[in-house]
């Protein structure tokens, strides 16, 4: 495509969830709200799985990297939410906008191959317990977790080179509260099938393999449990992954309903709206999952405050 009425870009605006004067301090307290338990709540894990010895294991080493993840996500978006809505302002400068673009699809790939590493974790610990402790060692715990963050830098290394390359004409309205990937394409004047291909495929290929790695655990660990004979040790069993699953199908259950909603409706707005729920609402909601569903977690959090 041929750009056309092509300018030096050096600024967004940030259409945000409303335009309503009035609506803008109830969205300024809730999200501030929302933000401050996300990060108090994940610190709280990150800080209780540090102090507790017997939290040391790989499965509360990678909850603790995804409590990280899940304070570093919230924080690529919301602060500059909050400043805009405090300042009355929308514009977010074109730098930022590469910027954060690039860290939420870091820290979303990486949330999604961290649930991934441990619904492997526990598929050894259920359905491999005498092996677990050879399979699961430390240094093969360090090699899952380099291999998340390498191929989510990777990934959205790629998409903010590409993006680098788009021309933008005079039309920089973005009806979103952050700025995301499709959104930011949609604005450009020159070609974007290259980009737009990159996305589909990397979006199949990084959102469905752990899709289906993580679906293939829990099915084999439904199969393992259900062979246990006393009641007691299914229990035991399932309690090990229920907080885990639940998380898994928050993430994935609101991110693949904002997509295919989007898709269908094509209301860029009512998009955004949903898609408070998997960048903010979800990532407040786990250390509450994990808390609640876990007696190891809550028994540290007692030590912790004590």
């Amino acid at each position: 495509m041929a750009p056309g009425n092509q300018t030096y870009v050096s600024e967004f605006i940030l259409l945000g969830l409303s335009d309503e004067a009035e609506l803008q301090p109830l969205l300024l307290g809730l999200f501030l709200s929302m933000d401050l338990i996300t990060f108090i709540g994940n610190l709280l894990i990150i800080l209780a799985i540090i102090m507790d010895p017997h939290l040391h294991t790989p499965m509360y080493f990678f909850l603790s990297n995804l409590s990280f993840t899940d304070i570093c996500f919230t924080s690529t978006i919301v602060p500059k939410m909050l400043l805009n809505i405090q300042m009355q302002n929308k514009v977010i400068t074109y730098e930022e906008c590469i910027t954060q673009m690039c860290f939420f699809i870091l820290f979303g790939e990486l949330d999604s191959f961290l649930l991934t590493v441990m619904a492997y974790d526990r598929f050894v610990a259920i359905c491999h317990p005498l092996h677990y402790k050879v399979i699961m060692n430390s240094k093969f715990c360090g090699l899952l977790l380099l291999a998340s963050w390498l191929l989510s830098v990777m990934v959205s290394l790629l998409h903010g080179l590409m993006v680098l390359q788009l021309s933008f004409c005079t039309d920089l309205e973005i009806p979103h509260f952050f700025c995301e990937l499709n959104q930011v394409v949609q604005l450009a004047c020159s070609d974007t099938f290259l980009i737009d291909l990159v996305t589909y495929f990397s979006s199949g290929f990084l959102g469905v393999i752990p899709l289906t790695g993580i679906l293939f655990s829990y099915t084999k660990i439904v199969s393992s449990i259900l062979r246990i004979s006393s009641g007691g040790g299914k229990y035991k069993a399932f309690s090990t992954c229920g907080s885990h699953l639940s998380v898994v199908a928050l993430f994935y259950g609101t991110g693949l309903g904002v997509y295919f909603s989007s898709a269908a409706t094509q209301n860029s707005r009512g998009s955004a709206i949903a898609s408070v729920i998997y960048t903010v609402v979800t990532p407040m909601l786990n250390p509450f999952i994990y808390s609640l569903r876990n007696k190891d977690i809550k028994q540290a959090l007692r030590k912790l405050f004590s």
